[in-house]
């Protein structure tokens, strides 16, 4: 079972991750803004069942690896840390791209919707490593099943990622109008996101192994 600390750990993680402008975000702000709120909220139950594909091979697939392969900890561990590094760059470099690239969609239909909801999800990297790479350092073998706790710590990340996107969803206009308005909130967003996530990315890789 996971400890208060294990879990409070990995809800910040989470939060950080899904607070950091992805293909998620931004399919699902442009697809409220051109479609509405309820195209929206279609999209966002495509990408939530993508979670929880991601959350079950992810949990099944780090059991065994973590098990069977010496080392296999510390690579996931080390890939991780360079992508979150990779993630606060684009995030704090010169010249970043807008933190709501959004894009002009067609009208499609609920079936679509839910589809390319769940095609968004499945190819972000951000969600790939998130699972393959983040989640096995909060997993601490001594407490009991590597299972059991794999797939607690990925019910955190659905909860919270769900909620926030499905806050996203609800206000997408304002929040895009909003940051449009006030530049330097949008700046202030992408140099915290960038901190936190370079923070998060020194502390997997002074882990000591484990």
């Amino acid at each position: 079972m996971l400890d208060l600390s294990q879990i409070f750990a990995f809800a910040l993680v989470s939060l950080a991750m899904v607070l950091t402008p992805g293909p998620n975000m931004i399919y699902l702000i442009s697809r409220s803004i051109s479609q509405g709120k309820t195209a929206g909220f279609i999209s966002l139950g495509g990408v939530a069942l993508g979670f929880v594909l991601y959350m079950l091979c992810a949990s099944f697939g780090i059991t065994a690896l973590i098990v069977a392969v010496p080392y296999a900890y510390d690579t996931i561990r080390i890939v991780g840390a360079v992508y979150l590094l990779w993630l606060a760059w684009k995030a704090l470099r010169p010249n970043a791209a807008p933190v709501f690239s959004l894009k002009d969609l067609s009208l499609d239909s609920p079936l679509k919707l839910f589809l390319m909801g769940f095609l968004t999800s499945l190819l972000n990297p951000k969600i790939a490593i998130m699972y393959l790479s983040l989640l096995p350092q909060f997993i601490h073998p001594q407490q009991g099943s590597i299972l059991a706790q794999s797939i607690q710590l990925g019910t955190i990340q659905i909860f919270v990622s769900v909620s926030v996107n499905a806050f996203i969803v609800f206000s997408a206009g304002s929040i895009a109008l909003f940051l449009q308005r006030k530049p330097l909130w949008a700046n202030v967003q992408r140099w915290l996101m960038g901190t936190v996530l370079a923070g998060l990315a020194v502390r997997i890789l002074l882990e000591s192994r484990r």
